[in-house]
């Protein structure tokens, strides 16, 4: 992982967060002391894309746990709430459901880092989802413009559905461009 945040309120605390997360090779790891400050990091527009956030409850303004929601919610980083043993399967069960790793404290190193090695991989495996995604939403809004167009030609120069559709492929292959471009072209001259 490149960009991590570290968040605890105590200073003892918040060396041995970030100096676990660069044994477990997390390349830039920022910290903040409280949720408001955590908040800000992560939640701003301009933001670095944090691709964990450790959180060691209980923090100073708040316990952590609304603040692993927010963050879970609104961000594409992964999150790891540490919680004492003693509240770990209550905090753990409700977490989950949020998609936030649990660990209880005291912090066992092997623990932690499989924890981290598991949020790294979910990380991964989100950003293969998301780019998926974004294919295919670019595919159906290419196929909704076409699709106007081919209405415009249907309606403009009495087309045939498929006569329109393969007027586009053609445009498309002889002058080198894509399907959408065409149709963009297209709507260019008879929607104005």
């Amino acid at each position: 992982m490149d960009n991590a945040l570290a968040v605890s309120s105590g200073e003892k605390s918040m060396e041995m967060l970030t100096e676990m997360l660069i044994q477990a090779s997390v390349l830039r790891v920022s910290a903040a002391k409280t949720g408001a400050e955590a908040r800000s990091f992560v939640l701003r527009a301009d933001a670095t894309d944090f691709e964990l956030c450790v959180i060691n409850t209980p923090l100073g303004d708040e316990f952590g746990d609304a603040l692993a929601r927010d963050i879970a919610a609104n961000s594409t980083s992964e999150v790891i709430l540490l919680v004492k043993s003693e509240i770990f399967e209550d905090v753990s069960a409700k977490a989950g459901e949020h998609g936030i790793l649990t660990v209880s404290k005291p912090i066992n190193k092997a623990l932690f880092w499989n924890a981290v090695k598991m949020a790294q991989a979910a990380h991964r495996r989100l950003q293969i989802v998301r780019r998926e995604n974004k294919r295919l939403q670019q595919k159906i809004e290419d196929i909704r413009v076409i699709d106007r167009a081919k209405c415009m030609l249907i309606a403009y120069l009495s087309m045939s559905e498929p006569e329109a559709h393969k007027y586009i492929e053609r445009q498309a292959m002889d002058t080198r461009v894509t399907r959408r471009a065409v149709a963009e072209d297209i709507l260019k001259t008879y929607e104005s």
